[in-house]
């Protein structure tokens, strides 16, 4: 069978992956067509159903519930990795709600997360997540919400923190904060289902005990980010999470959901949720 998958390009997504595109693993007779993408843009494709796989912020899973259901391996989930606010020169939090922010993406879980801690903040601007210190270096915003390697690169053009909003979250609600997982098309059956979730934890593990693996594979698609900015990208978002949720993981991907739903920012969601459930 096979199966069109979809992922962004960042280090994390094209380590876990790796083993999948290069046949390194046992993949149970699945086969696999690629594309790769940036986060937000795979978002929209998932609201159109684009891809049996996709890759999507967990705030935009929110939307397409229905349709998706979460396997269990290859999310982005953790502590110390939130989306970051910056600036290009000092603002203080009380005037955040006055300011143009330059964001990712209507449905990342950045401006998700962007919401919840300021709701009165409804000037925004979307952008290429790559594109956003640019954006604040040349005033076209006045503040940035970054996501991916650039919470590593930001200092380096003179560029500050105003908040942490993935530190936020955690001292909020004492929980992992869920940034993007894998959905998989509900149409496909549990038993193929099942089926690709082993296939992706299975690829996970394998770049994880083989880190040197996948360097070819993460740096044709990071040309322009150094080494030691990818291994921090790498190590910052592949972790325990990303070989299985977990019931810490799936509970910290329900509350974000109860919180939406509370805020009124979603509506109901389809369950079960999580591949493993089905």
């Amino acid at each position: 069978m096979n199966l069109t998958l979809a992922y962004s390009p960042c280090p994390n997504d094209t380590f876990m992956f790796d083993a999948i595109v290069h046949n390194r693993i046992d993949t149970e007779g699945l086969t696999f067509t690629v594309t790769h993408a940036d986060v937000e843009t795979l978002n929209n494709h998932a609201f159109d159903e684009t891809y049996d796989i996709t890759k999507l912020s967990f705030h935009a899973y929110a939307y397409v519930s229905q349709a998706y259901a979460l396997l269990t391996s290859g999310a982005a989930l953790g502590r110390g990795c939130g989306p970051l606010l910056i600036s290009k020169d000092e603002i203080p939090r009380s005037k955040i709600e006055f300011c143009l922010i330059g964001i990712p993406g209507r449905h990342t879980t950045a401006n998700f997360l962007c919401m919840l801690a300021f709701p009165e903040a409804a000037t925004k601007k979307e952008m290429v997540f790559s594109d956003i210190e640019h954006a604040l270096l040349s005033d076209q915003i006045d503040i940035g919400l970054i996501i991916h390697e650039n919470r590593f690169t930001y200092q380096q053009k003179g560029l500050r923190k105003i908040m942490d909003l993935g530190e936020w979250w955690e001292n909020k609600y004492h929980m992992p904060i869920p940034l993007g997982g894998i959905a998989v098309k509900r149409e496909l059956g549990a038993a193929t289902i099942a089926k690709i979730n082993r296939v992706v934890n299975r690829s996970v593990l394998y770049a994880m005990e083989n880190p040197d693996m996948s360097k070819t594979y993460v740096c044709a698609h990071a040309q322009e980010m150094s080494p030691e900015v990818m291994q921090q990208h790498i190590s910052l978002y592949v972790n325990d999470f990303s070989i299985q949720l977990g019931d810490e993981g799936k509970m910290a991907i329900e509350n974000l959901y109860a919180v939406a739903m509370d805020k009124k920012l979603i509506a109901g969601l389809r369950y079960p949720l999580f591949a493993d459930q089905l």
